[in-house]
């Protein structure tokens, strides 16, 4: 007996399912790279639409103050004034926000005679663009510091900085970098960009599909190729010795809950710790006041107004 057509067709139906078992690991990445594109952008450019403020009808007396950004161009931001030379706060709004979300914040710290600065973050607000999730942020902070330290009714040489989740990410990577950053107060912080683009990935449910969570990753890791050499804030914490740091957790947000808490088991003095219910943005009227009494009374601690009021 011949057995050559057995072979034969052992051969065929073993091509026949290696053709089909290929066909469909190309369908799967085509798919996960499909979905994964859709999914980068859709968390790059979260919705965005600028506050229409009238900055001369809020409280406070603010004034519209524009900052350079190098290789960017200008940004404006809103200078609230307190005491005549005295330090100034910059708030850093969170992901998916925009510095009119955070009003309510400047009015608690400018009751207490601070300057306050924001600004909206590349991508948010009245900024377009596509967010970084913390590199380019970064230099956005640190460029409106250089801008405002040319103001002379200000304390050049003293900043203080309050930030959630990108905000946090940013006011730590800048104080690393910005020795007139005196006080930091972080909400929700992470370490790497990477670690908060991983997170979002994960809310949207599709991160667990086959190969989504990857590519979302590697994209994003080549649309900013050019800060690949940036260090984990936590190799950078050692440098804040003796720069007062406040960490607050808000335990709504396990992921980054975790990372906080991290983040200031590692930090060198000196340190505080608060545990928070929810986000700031979600927060009743009681606990926001009680949440702006915290970071109002941390910032009174450690950097202090001082001078003459404002004209």
């Amino acid at each position: 007996m011949n057995p050559m057509p057995n072979v034969k067709r052992l051969f065929v139906r073993f091509a026949r399912v290696a053709g089909s078992l290929l066909a469909l690991a190309l369908f799967v990445f085509l798919a996960a790279a499909t979905i994964s594109g859709y999914l980068l952008y859709q968390i790059l450019t979260p919705p965005r639409s600028a506050a229409n403020v009238d900055v001369t009808l809020l409280m406070g007396h603010p004034t519209v103050y524009s900052f350079d950004i190098p290789g960017e161009g200008s940004r404006e931001g809103w200078f609230f004034p307190g005491l005549m030379r005295a330090p100034t706060i910059v708030l850093c709004h969170g992901y998916g926000s925009q510095r009119a979300d955070i009003l309510t914040l400047v009015t608690a710290l400018q009751e207490h005679q601070f300057n306050v600065f924001l600004f909206d973050f590349v991508g948010h607000g009245a900024a377009p663009g596509r967010t970084t999730l913390g590199y380019e942020e970064t230099r956005e902070l640190l460029a409106a510091i250089k801008g405002l330290a040319n103001r002379e009714d200000i304390d050049r040489s003293r900043f203080g900085v309050w930030g959630t989740d990108l905000g946090a990410y940013a006011a730590i990577a800048a104080a690393v970098q910005e020795p007139r950053i005196e006080a930091i107060a972080v909400d929700s912080v992470y370490d790497q960009p990477s670690d908060f683009l991983a997170i979002q990935v994960g809310h949207t449910g599709l991160g667990s599909f086959p190969l989504v969570k990857t590519f979302c990753l590697f994209g994003f890791r080549m649309l900013n190729y050019k800060d690949r050499g940036v260090p984990p804030l936590i190799s950078g914490l050692g440098r804040l010795q003796g720069i007062p740091k406040l960490f607050i957790e808000s335990t709504d947000k396990p992921d980054l809950d975790r990372e906080t808490l991290q983040m200031f088991q590692i930090a060198p003095p000196p340190k505080d710790h608060s545990a928070d219910t929810m986000a700031y943005a979600e927060m009743s009227d009681e606990g926001r006041r009680n949440y702006e009494n915290l970071v109002v009374s941390f910032f009174l601690q450690h950097l202090p107004p001082s001078g003459q009021p404002a004209q």
